[in-house]
């Protein structure tokens, strides 16, 4: 894998506070990718917001507005991402669909894959910058626009389950499935609209949790212990 986009969890960025960053969490996210940097992979970054904002569980909130404030949540633990990425030695750059005055650079595949190409890890915030529309969406649209070779989501559940491991203790987890049995069976890892676009352009994706010690390093490292999604 020479270029891939990794998806954060916004609930995992917390750790155990489940609101705002946990910077231990953080950093120790911001040192598996510099590994990842130094050995050549070129990263991109998509942040959930869900550290911040829950919108589709309100009932008093219009879903348009509830889905921008999901949008400007995303921007803000970007913006906070990329300066831990930098405290650790990385050089960063946050693109966003919308203008957000100098704390952000408008979304271009071009500007994007050419900071890639400079070294940079880059961020997409704002997801596409529509409403209606999840960062998982967001995240897969990105991932198909740099070519990306794969997917890496990091969430607060280590792989992909056939019911919530939360609720069901006898959830059963899977080793590989099929973008196609994922939509089948209707497993929400990622929503339907995401894994429709992930079949129709082959981008396969590696499901792990994020708060297992090392598990992006050991993930690009082959030492894999998630959900395999193939195409």
């Amino acid at each position: 894998m020479k270029r891939v986009l990794l998806k954060l969890s916004g609930e995992a960025l917390a750790g155990d506070k489940k609101t705002g960053f946990d910077e231990a969490t953080c950093i120790g996210v911001a040192k598996q990718v510099k590994t990842l940097v130094e050995s050549g992979v070129q990263v991109a970054v998509v942040t959930g917001g869900g550290n911040f904002w829950r919108g589709r569980t309100s009932e008093t909130i219009d879903r348009v507005k509830a889905d921008q404030i999901g949008m400007l949540a995303t921007v803000m633990n970007c913006i906070y991402v990329a300066d831990i990425f930098r405290y650790v030695g990385m050089e960063t750059e946050v693109f966003t669909p919308f203008t957000c005055g100098a704390f952000t650079t408008l979304f271009s595949k071009d500007a994007a894959v050419s900071a890639l190409n400079n070294g940079k890890v880059i961020f997409f915030a704002g997801g596409t910058g529509h409403p209606y529309f999840s960062t998982d969406t967001g995240a897969v649209l990105r991932a198909i626009e740099i070519e990306a070779d794969y997917m890496l989501l990091a969430k607060a559940i280590d792989g992909i389950y056939d019911s919530d491991p939360k609720s069901n203790p006898d959830a059963k987890k899977y080793e590989t499935i099929t973008i196609e049995e994922m939509i089948e069976k209707k497993l929400m890892a990622i929503d339907m609209t995401a894994s429709i676009m992930c079949l129709e352009n082959r981008m396969p994706m590696l499901v792990f949790g994020l708060n297992e010690k090392n598990s992006i390093a050991n993930t690009m490292a082959g030492e894999f212990t998630g959900t395999k999604v193939e195409v």
